[in-house]
């Protein structure tokens, strides 16, 4: 990643971003391209502010990715519409439903359910399920479905959704359009605006090492999210899948999005920062790095094992072959690994 010549040193990035101050490009791409020698000061002082704003506790969220049929054709992704290599799925309501049980019977207090953007889920058919789900469980649902209409997302959330991740992915118009070559980033962010409005725990998030991605779009990304007032933030290395057409090209590094975990946790002090699956894929040690480095949450797959690898995003995903239950127990056991503990609630947001 390119990036230009910026007068402001690391330690004097560190200080603006440790007092507070409105994150501005200036300050965070000295933070985000700081070398190897200065990491471990960056590292500290997001995990101090971790410590202390959000605690040690790891909150799971079970992940379910009940349909992998999506009608949009974005370039970097495995379940891209013209990916005709795709076995496809979907859990109909019944199975879905069934599934969230079994996370519930594991000990989770927090599902996500993940799909592409499926016509078949119709908005009723979805709000079915969560009405059945949360009738069931009470668990606390999170969708991670795509883009809606402001009056599906309100259907959504009075049948009992709580919280809803759509990653931007990027800020940057030009590379946005080359990434999603049947979308729009202002709908992408009305969409955003909308979920905020209707008082959903709103999660977004970016990818790490895009081609032709710079730090300072990633600075322009922090800002938009602040801006934005996102409460969860999912951010993860950008990897190549063969079945696309970024097919071959560079991904993002374990080391880069570290980098950008951290930077998050100075600005958002108070957000719920993912360890996410990508890291484990590219590093066997990336999710506790990103739990040393800021990040307060994980997500283990509790999608039937039957399905797992049919939703393959990216190539090189990990525990495509664990039980649900042996996967929580492994995330159990990294955890407490390096003295963290396992969170007891719903992992609500935390609002100021």
């Amino acid at each position: 990643m390119s990036t230009e010549n910026f007068s402001l040193s690391f330690s004097e990035a560190l200080e603006k971003a440790g007092a507070g101050e409105k994150p501005a490009v200036d300050w965070l791409v000295p933070l985000l391209t700081c070398s190897r020698e200065d990491e471990s000061r960056l590292f500290g002082a997001a995990d101090k502010v971790r410590e202390a704003c959000v605690g040690k506790a790891v909150h799971l969220r079970g992940l379910i990715e009940f349909s992998n049929h999506c009608r949009k054709n974005c370039a970097y992704c495995g379940l891209r519409r013209d990916n005709l290599e795709v076995e496809r799925y979907r859990l109909e309501i019944d199975a879905l439903v069934q599934t969230a049980l079994e996370a519930k019977s594991l000990g989770y207090h927090s599902v996500v359910l993940q799909s592409g953007e499926d016509p078949w889920y119709t908005p009723e058919r979805l709000a079915e399920a969560i009405r059945e789900i949360k009738a069931k469980t009470e668990l606390a649902i999170t969708l991670s479905v795509g883009e809606r209409d402001e009056n599906t997302y309100r259907l959504w959330r009075e049948a009992g959704a709580d919280r809803f991740l759509l990653r931007i992915e990027t800020t940057d118009e030009e590379l946005f359009a080359r990434l999603h070559p049947d979308d729009d980033l202002s709908e992408r962010m009305d969409c955003l605006r909308s979920l905020k409005k209707l008082d959903y725990q709103l999660g977004s998030g970016v990818m790490v090492g895009l081609p032709g991605q710079t730090p300072e779009m990633l600075a322009k990304d922090i800002i938009w999210l602040k801006e934005l007032g996102a409460e969860m933030i999912g951010v993860g290395p950008f990897i190549s899948h063969p079945d696309t057409p970024l097919s071959g090209e560079k991904g993002g590094t374990v080391e880069q999005t570290l980098r950008l975990v951290a930077v998050l946790r100075l600005v958002f002090p108070y957000a719920h920062l993912p360890a996410t699956t990508a890291l484990g894929s590219l590093d066997d040690r990336g999710r506790e790095k990103a739990l040393e480095t800021g990040a307060n949450v994980m997500m283990p797959n509790v999608t039937p094992i039957d399905n797992r690898a049919k939703y393959q995003i990216y190539p090189g995903k990990i525990c495509l072959a664990d039980d649900a239950r042996h996967c929580r127990g492994c995330i159990e056991g990294r955890i407490k690994s390096i003295g963290r503990t396992m969170g007891t609630d719903r992992g609500d947001v935390h609002r100021k």
